[in-house]
């Protein structure tokens, strides 16, 4: 026999003045207020005795403080129901509540286990560095598993619980031996869920996206906030929040444009006169590149990439690191172009021209003519 036991049997007898039910009831109260206090003792002795440097161990062993609990709990109300002067009945209930307690405790410790697990795997990594592609890919693995564990956990748990009442037990071997119309709606209904679940896997798994991908979804361009086993929040460059079905991302085209690197080329169009000078712009526009602390020094490039009726296209290519800073440098170089092209070439911005023929006179006859042309028209002739 136990301490534990021997002591709430002694107490038992101490109290046997009483009636059955109150005697009971009593070393049930005072098993729950032992419990709390030597539990609140331990999570006291835990935090003194570590040091401040391991904070972080500290809070993880913390997060424990919940199944602790229950666990103190289930034994010193076990060893007080066993000395209680119940009936027989009374104490197959009191039994049977302390197996359910017992069954959820157990399902309690591995999903706080595999949280911590996950917890220790992914301090190793750092989402708040510049050149994260490593860490977003297994925090966005680690995340999706650690929570499909969980709902694996909380059905097996729940599941165990129910199985321990006969008429829930023999419902569901009946319901499985049939089968039959309640199997297939039943079927029908968990669908949804069952599809996002393997969605959720396969994500995880094959990793489309991950955790701060900068994607385009829906003609919307953001990165990816969160991913759930139901949806993916994907943060808008404006703050708006796009939430969509996991599923999305299984059955219907997107764009990444952080799946293998964060580094991505950005285009500047301009469209300026046929006298523009290609050659000083392609100058200018290196020099601006090189200047600025955004550029990746990886790709710098200017072309004529069209040629309208009016007016022709300048196409200028630059690379930076991420995206957020391929933006901000195709502006920086799209307002110094601007910028430098009215103070040295004001000419060359896009123009019409006229033509005048003719001369003046009096009649309708010889007014002049005017003639509208573009500037390629003009440089044909």
């Amino acid at each position: 026999m136990l301490p534990v036991d021997n002591l709430f049997a002694q107490v038992g007898t101490t109290l046997g003045w009483l009636p059955h039910p109150v005697a009971g009831l009593l070393l049930i109260a005072l098993a729950i207020g032992i419990a709390l206090g030597l539990h609140w003792i331990a999570v006291r002795v835990v935090r003194r005795t570590m040091k401040r440097s391991q904070e972080y161990w500290r809070n993880i062993l913390l997060r424990t403080r919940g199944p602790s609990r229950l666990a103190f709990l289930i034994i010193f109300i076990g060893a007080a129901v066993s000395a209680a002067p119940f009936r027989v009945s009374t104490k197959l209930v009191f039994t049977h509540i302390l197996l359910v307690a017992f069954i959820g405790l157990l399902g309690w410790i591995a999903m706080r286990t595999l949280q911590i697990a996950a917890d220790v795997y992914l301090r190793r990594f750092r989402l708040d560095v510049e050149d994260n592609l490593l860490a977003r890919k297994h925090v966005t693995q680690i995340r999706i598993l650690l929570r499909a564990s969980t709902v694996l956990l909380f059905i097996l748990t729940a599941a165990a619980i129910l199985m321990t009442f006969q008429s829930v037990r023999q419902y569901g071997v009946s319901l499985l031996a049939a089968g039959g119309a309640a199997g297939i709606v039943v079927g029908l209904a968990a669908q949804p869920v069952l599809s996002n679940l393997l969605a959720g896997i396969q994500i995880a798994i094959t990793q489309p996206i991950r955790l701060e991908d900068a994607v385009v979804v829906e003609g919307e361009w953001g990165w990816v906030e969160e991913i759930t086993m139901t949806y993916v929040v994907v943060r808008l460059w404006d703050w708006r929040r796009l939430v969509l079905p996991i599923r999305y991302f299984i059955e219907k085209p997107f764009q990444n444009w952080t799946r293998q690197t964060g580094a991505i080329i950005g285009t500047v169009l301009l469209q300026l006169d046929y006298t523009a000078p290609v050659a000083a712009i392609r100058e200018k526009a290196e020099e601006f590149a090189a200047a600025s602390p955004l550029w990746d020094k990886q790709v710098i490039n200017v072309q004529v990439s069209d040629a309208h009726s009016e007016t022709i296209e300048v196409r200028i290519l630059a690379s930076a690191s991420t995206s957020p800073r391929t933006w901000d440098l195709r502006c920086e170089i799209r307002e110094k172009l601007i910028a430098w092209l009215q103070a040295e070439h004001p000419a060359c911005l896009p123009r019409r021209r006229m033509e005048f023929s003719g001369q003046s006179g009096g009649d309708a006859e010889s007014l002049p003519t005017v003639r509208v042309a573009s500037a390629g028209q003009m440089a044909a002739e």
